[in-house]
């Protein structure tokens, strides 16, 4: 697996921060759900994560055409970094959050 940055600044949430490959170029941002609000942008991939108490929405920025399995990767690395080792990727907002 690839090594990826992680930018964390010390006024966010944890859950906020920015994933970034230095191969492809592409960022990944997150938010926390539970902090902050979020809306999909127009043309970018978004994916939400579930783990416990935790629920994190992901949203590339600059996507053009990258293969969905590096977003993935990137996705899970921060989780692990999280301590989030039970999350649950999903690639559309859960349920029981939709509402």
């Amino acid at each position: 697996m690839a090594n990826y940055m992680i930018s964390i600044s010390n006024a966010d949430a944890a859950g906020d921060g920015i994933i970034h490959d230095t191969r492809s170029k592409l960022k990944v941002k997150a938010f926390d759900l539970l902090r902050s609000r979020f809306k999909p942008s127009r043309g970018e991939v978004s994916f939400f994560v579930t783990a416990g108490n935790e629920t994190l929405a992901f949203e590339t920025e600059g996507y053009k055409k990258h293969r969905q399995l590096l977003i993935l990767q990137m996705i899970s690395r921060y989780c692990v970094y999280l301590g989030l080792l039970e999350a649950q990727i999903h690639s559309s907002i859960p349920a029981r959050l939709a509402s």
